[in-house]
């Protein structure tokens, strides 16, 4: 008997995902008597003239009753002579897509449902962009509906280079594409008669002997989910261990601290054992006292890399918009930090794959965006470790999962993103940041240049597209207390503000760290614009008296302000 396949259906509204398990369930006799009796009374009043609505099974919300459409992921457990299954039955409606996500992300193998009078639609192919996004390796594309066009094979021969087209597109390996009829029972448990032009197996045979091919990694890590104190005698870690596997007595490493010590004793639902394998949730206990909590992880061969800056493949599930610099809750594994996404690299088209430049991204748009975390993370590639390489997004005000992602490229050195550095002195800033009126959003927008640190003798890019400052000017850089003299277009000086004084003999213009003048001219003006800002920083008021944004920086009007 094969092992446990855990698998999804998936596809566009109304494509038949739900008809099609229940079909499966209902012809494998994997019901019990009282559901074919309900199933057949159910039926009575269904849309289908009193035949069986197969998907009556799987959708279990009243709603989706009523609307006929799956709204919530139905999981289903049945087990065949030749296997055990999990089954995630999701929603097909654009509105239900981050439902559909969910269900993929557990998944070994995706069903993509397509009408055979349709042809593969857009959500057919963000749902099969999602399912690869999600790590998602094997893929069965089940053409359904074939008794509506008569089960004609130069149809199914369109649909077929339509599938083999999007399969190219994104790059999808071991693909097996059947034709079936969901409502007929063609094609799904047993080989249909109605199309003798198809040599393959059916969909429950298909599904029965497919092989998953797991690498079995050597790399033991088991993310800390909690800490197990019953009594003082006792501290134990428990978990899942998600790779490779633990022996009584092996030497761990606990990231993010680096400390190592050796496993004293395993407990597996109580019961005390002399190793641990990836999948089993463990309580480990270790031979010294180490500061561990929820988000450590205990390590045994590990490649993971401390990091506070990504680059990651995202779906956007939030019905508000994308907003950079906006700070989200980042949570990865057991671990959470705050992030502002940085920057969108770029959108990627569902229908061609085509790579679009954006300020905005929308709901149910996948993208690949930079994310900043406010601490190191103990993170890996999504290739590499999918659960240190897979993460969600939450909006910190409305509580709302904004986005799932998987980790492409992770930046390991030292990200402190300053701008200015000179020995003790680091400043943050934004006046080299370009700003535009973006025409797509009708919103103002910024774009940040390319990370570069500037210290003494440097010269300064003090010209840009939408920015021309003095090439003699001192920048007030207030959240760090410092202050970046300019002369010439070269630094002269780094210094701590309190060891500046405003130079009244020439009138050195002043800026602060974003690029905007200040309304200073003497050292009077200063030390009464420094004390307020200590006061008043929040206060709008403030800023309006002192703060000149239109100056030395202007905006652009652009379609598209990536596009420069």
């Amino acid at each position: 008997m094969s092992g446990l396949l855990k698998f999804i259906t998936c596809g566009s509204v109304d494509d038949g995902k739900s008809t099609l398990i229940g079909h499966i369930l209902y012809d494998a006799k994997l019901l019990y008597a009282d559901q074919e009796k309900t199933l057949e009374l159910e039926s009575q009043a269904g849309s289908r003239g009193g035949k069986l609505d197969y998907a009556l099974l799987l959708d279990g919300l009243l709603a989706e009753h009523e609307q006929g459409i799956t709204i919530d992921v139905a999981y289903r457990y049945f087990t065949t002579n030749q296997r055990s299954f999990i089954v995630a039955d999701t929603p097909g409606h654009e509105e239900y897509t981050r439902n559909m996500a969910v269900g993929a992300s557990f998944a070994e193998l995706a069903v993509i449902l397509i009408d055979a009078s349709k042809g593969v639609l857009v959500q057919t192919r963000r749902h099969a962009r999602i399912c690869h996004l999600m790590g998602i390796k094997h893929f069965i594309f089940a053409v359904n509906k074939m008794d509506i066009i008569d089960y004609d094979e130069a149809k199914f021969k369109k649909i077929l280079q339509q599938i083999n087209e999007l399969v190219t597109q994104i790059g999808l390996n071991n693909i097996t594409i059947i034709p079936l009829s969901a409502t007929e029972g063609d094609n799904v448990t047993t080989k249909s008669t109605n199309m003798p032009w198809y040599s393959g197996q059916p969909l429950l045979s298909e599904l029965e002997n497919i092989k998953i091919n797991e690498t079995v990694s050597a790399d033991f890590y088991m993310p800390v989910q909690r800490v197990c104190r019953p009594d003082r005698t006792f501290r134990g870690f428990q978990g899942q261990c998600e790779s490779g596997e633990l022996y009584d007595g092996d030497q761990v490493t606990i990231l993010p601290s680096g400390e190592t010590a050796a496993v004293r004793a395993i407990y597996s639902a109580g019961t005390l054992t002399d190793h641990a394998v990836a999948g089993q949730a463990v309580t480990i206990a270790l031979s010294r006292e180490i500061d561990i909590s929820r988000g450590c992880i205990i390590s045994k061969n590990l490649s993971a890399s401390l990091t506070k800056l990504l680059t990651a493949d995202i779906l956007w599930m939030d019905d508000e918009p994308l907003r950079l610099d906006h700070e989200y809750i980042f949570q990865l594994g057991t671990s959470t930090a705050l992030a502002v996404i940085k920057r969108i690299n770029y959108q990627t088209d569902v229908n061609d794959g085509s790579r679009q430049s954006v300020s905005l991204l929308n709901k149910n748009e996948l993208a690949s965006c930079d994310i900043l975390l406010s601490n190191k993370t103990v993170a890996a590639l999504f290739t590499v470790y999918p659960v240190l390489g897979s993460f969600i997004l939450v909006d910190r005000l409305s509580n709302m999962t904004a986005a799932c992602g998987v980790i492409k490229d992770l930046q390991t050195a030292d990200l402190s993103n300053y701008n200015f550095i000179y020995n003790d002195i680091k400043i943050s800033a934004d006046l080299f940041d370009e700003y535009y009126y973006n025409m797509r959003d009708m919103k103002l927008a910024r774009t940040t240049k390319e990370h570069a640190v500037f210290t003494l003798d440097d010269k300064l890019p003090l010209k840009g597209k939408t920015y021309r400052y003095p090439s003699t000017v001192d920048i007030i850089a207030l959240p760090e207390k410092a202050v970046i003299q300019v002369r010439r277009d070269k630094i002269k000086a780094i210094l701590a503000i309190d060891h500046y004084s405003y130079d009244e003999l020439y009138n050195i213009p002043l800026l602060d760290s974003r690029g905007f003048a200040i309304n200073v001219h003497s050292q009077y003006d200063f030390k009464r614009f420094y004390s307020e800002y200590q006061i008043n920083k929040k206060n709008a008021d403030f800023w309006n008296k002192w703060i000149d944004c239109t100056k030395w920086r202007h905006i652009l009007f652009n379609d598209n302000y990536w596009i420069i």
